[in-house]
């Protein structure tokens, strides 16, 4: 049996999930951006990279709204 890659670049990872809360189709919902933001932070924290992130739209961030995690992590 062929092993499993075991890591992956966070770079790699990052831009994924920016693209995944960048989206705007009907799956993209509050629930979804919410763990794709969860999992992201949790990567870039123990890989000690987190530089923050900032909304896509600063006029529709309201904590817990779609707006909110619409997001871009850098």
């Amino acid at each position: 049996m062929a092993k499993g890659r075991k890591t992956v670049e966070v770079v790699r990872l990052l831009e994924w999930a920016n693209r995944q809360l960048a989206r705007i189709d009907e799956y993209a919902d509050t629930g979804f951006k919410r763990g794709i933001a969860c999992m992201i932070e949790r990567v870039l924290m123990e890989s000690n990279t987190y530089n923050g992130y900032m909304h896509l739209d600063a006029d529709d961030c309201e904590f817990g709204t779609l707006g909110y995690y619409s997001r871009k992590y850098v």
